[in-house]
C-alpha cells in the first residue's frame, strides 16, 4: 500500500461516522474534495497529497501531530500542525493565532489550505445556511485568504494551476459581494 493509500484510508477511518453540514455527506467526501482539486491544478507531490487528506485530522479528531508525524514523517504532519488551530486556546486567541500561522506556513500548507477554502465556499453554496450565516462565513474565509495570498503569490510558478481555483473561489465572492482575491 502506497503512502497515499495509507492517508486516504486513515483519513476516512478517523472521519468515519462524522457528516457535512448538508447532514448527509460523509465528512471524507470533503477531503477527497481538496485532493481532487490539487491533482486537477497539476499537484502530484505524495507528501501535499497526504497532508491533503489529513489536514483536518488534528482539529477534528482525536489524532495528534505525534501519531501522524509517525505514521507519515515530518513533512506530512508539519504542513497538516500549520494548518490546524491550537484548541487548547481561548477561541479569539486561537483565530489570531491561526491567521499568523497562516501567514508563516509553507507556499505547500498554504495551497492545500487553499484548496480546502475553495472546497469549503462550494459547501457553502449548497449549504442550507441562512444569507446572514453563509455572509459570515464568507468573511472569516476572506481574512484565510489574506493570510495566505502572499505566500501563494511568491510561490505562483510552482502552481501553475492555482488560477482555476482562484478562479472558483471568486465567482463566489462575487455572489456575496465581495472584491475578487489577486494571487
Amino acid at each position: 500500500m502506497s503512502k497515499l493509500e495509507a492517508a486516504e484510508l486513515f483519513a476516512k477511518g478517523k472521519h468515519s461516522g462524522i457528516i457535512q453540514s448538508d447532514g448527509i455527506t460523509p465528512y471524507w467526501k470533503h477531503l477527497e474534495s481538496v485532493v481532487s482539486r490539487l491533482k486537477n491544478i497539476g499537484i502530484t507531490d505524495e507528501d501535499i497529497l497526504c497532508a491533503a487528506w489529513l489536514h483536518d485530522v488534528i482539529d477534528y479528531t482525536n489524532t495528534s501531530f505525534d501519531d501522524i508525524y509517525q505514521r507519515f514523517g515530518q513533512n506530512v504532519a508539519v504542513m497538516i500542525l500549520s494548518i490546524s488551530k491550537d484548541k487548547k486556546l481561548h477561541k479569539k486567541d486561537q483565530e489570531l493565532q491561526y491567521v499568523q500561522q497562516l501567514k508563516n506556513a509553507s507556499w505547500q500548507a498554504q495551497l492545500i489550505k487553499l484548496c480546502d477554502i475553495s472546497s469549503d465556499l462550494k459547501n457553502l453554496q449548497n449549504s442550507s445556511w441562512s444569507k446572514t450565516k453563509k455572509s459570515k462565513q464568507v468573511k472569516k474565509i476572506l481574512h484565510y485568504i489574506n493570510a495566505i495570498k502572499l505566500g501563494l503569490a511568491q510561490n505562483k510558478s510552482e502552481i501553475p494551476g492555482i488560477e482555476s481555483i482562484v478562479n472558483g473561489i471568486n465567482d463566489v465572492l462575487k455572489k456575496y459581494g465581495h472584491k475578487s482575491v489577486l494571487i
